[in-house]
């Protein structure tokens, strides 16, 4: 690591977030999470608010771009693509994760590495993207931190994620699916809230904002995503013994029910937001 990047964070193992504590965990947990991120990579209406979010970037975007956060490399390679990118950089902390990145984009360079705590240079890329990837990090601010110290004055940085404290797939009052998406929330989102103040936490980190931006992304037809929270709540509740397993496998069974008969619903509010590092600083 280079001497001018901050000092590695100590490991948090007291947050339910398993991204959160994804270099702790062993090979067969990353490989589930990892199985959760194909998932949404095999989504047409998650590429689309992908491609969406990074048309906001700066044409051309900069010949050096880093992806924080970068998981299997989905985004990293859509990044690529963008006019103007050619260096472009992924980190995770997350060897797993990185080693199928490499396997996904092989001309996209990857490494191991805290986004916050970046192995970089100070002002070494022209922008900095993280995508679904500051909601899972304790400690937000030191990373919004490090992708301005590595930011050239006038870089950009491009952040997208998830308004997760709205998600729904209920069609009635006190529909059951609901509670287990909630637990699923509760289960693999650090901060679900985190949008609705991360205009505030950019300034605060010494970055000039531009407007936030709705990104709406709706699973009903042919659900694939958010039949997966039900399940992993529905898990969740059984294994802390607030529903017994029974009563799990009917609302997972319930939520393909739905899916079957066109009933489904599913809505998760994205947001994005750019924000540039001030030219004179």
């Amino acid at each position: 690591m280079h001497p001018t990047a901050a000092t590695t964070p100590s490991r948090d193992t007291d947050v339910r977030d398993p991204y959160a504590r994804i270099a702790d965990l062993d090979e067969d947990a990353v490989a589930a999470l990892a199985e959760r991120i194909e998932i949404r990579a095999a989504d047409p209406r998650q590429r689309r608010l992908w491609h969406d979010f990074l048309s906001r970037a700066p044409s051309p975007a900069g010949p050096r771009v880093l992806e924080v956060g970068c998981g299997t490399g989905v985004v990293t390679a859509m990044i690529a693509d963008l006019p103007g990118a050619v260096e472009v950089t992924g980190i995770d902390p997350s060897p797993v994760l990185v080693d199928r990145a490499r396997r996904r984009a092989p001309s996209v360079r990857f490494q191991v590495a805290d986004g916050r705590a970046l192995p970089f240079e100070d002002a070494s890329f022209d922008g900095v993207v993280l995508a679904t990837t500051l909601c899972h990090v304790p400690g937000p601010g030191r990373a919004l931190a490090e992708a301005r110290r590595v930011l050239r004055p006038g870089g950009y940085l491009l952040v997208y994620d998830g308004d997760y404290a709205g998600t729904t797939v209920a069609i009635d009052t006190h529909d059951p699916l609901q509670r287990c998406v909630d637990a699923a929330i509760d289960t693999i989102v650090h901060d679900p809230w985190l949008v609705r103040r991360l205009p505030r936490m950019l300034r605060e980190a010494g970055l000039v904002t531009g407007e936030l931006h709705s990104h709406g992304y709706m699973d009903i037809e042919s659900p694939r995503y958010l039949p997966t929270m039900v399940d992993l709540g529905a898990d969740t509740l059984a294994g802390r013994g607030t529903i017994s397993p029974a009563t799990a496998s009917a609302l997972k069974a319930e939520a393909r029910h739905r899916a079957q008969l066109g009933t489904s619903f599913g809505h998760i509010a994205y947001a994005s937001i750019l924000a540039t590092r001030p030219a004179d600083r």
